[in-house]
């Protein structure tokens, strides 16, 4: 499981920092396929949040095939997708994914130096 922080100065909306904590959870091993995730009463109460942040959070992860909700027994991180690419179309999408996070990440004011040393650092924290 996770621990949720939000930062209600950053400028990105509430409900987009805990999507993106989902995923981060996801792609760094703390969240498993299969595992639950908080209620939305409970992650409400939690990160002191209208639950109708929550509830939106996790639609559109639901929505996007990130998470699963089995009515009457709560909301799980979904089975990774089978997604594969042919050998030479992986390192263009490769690219394209890179290019389009350094652009995000040059509209906060990091450069490429402060991306790769982040990597390096959550890729160093990462469980096995």
């Amino acid at each position: 499981m996770i621990a949720f922080t939000l930062n209600p100065k950053s400028g990105v909306p509430i409900y987009r920092q805990i999507q993106d904590q989902i995923r981060y959870g996801i792609v760094s091993g703390r969240l498993r396929p299969g595992e639950q995730l908080p209620t939305v009463r409970a992650l409400a109460v939690d990160l002191a949040v209208n639950p109708n942040t929550v509830i939106k959070a996790y639609t559109e992860l639901e929505r996007q095939g990130v998470l699963t909700t089995e009515q009457g027994s709560g909301t799980f991180v979904a089975p990774l997708p089978a997604v594969t690419l042919a050998p030479e179309d992986q390192q263009a999408k490769l690219l394209a994914l890179c290019a389009e996070f350094l652009g995000h990440a040059a509209q906060y004011g990091f450069g490429p130096t402060d991306v790769l040393r982040t990597i390096r650092k959550l890729t160093a924290e990462r469980p096995s």
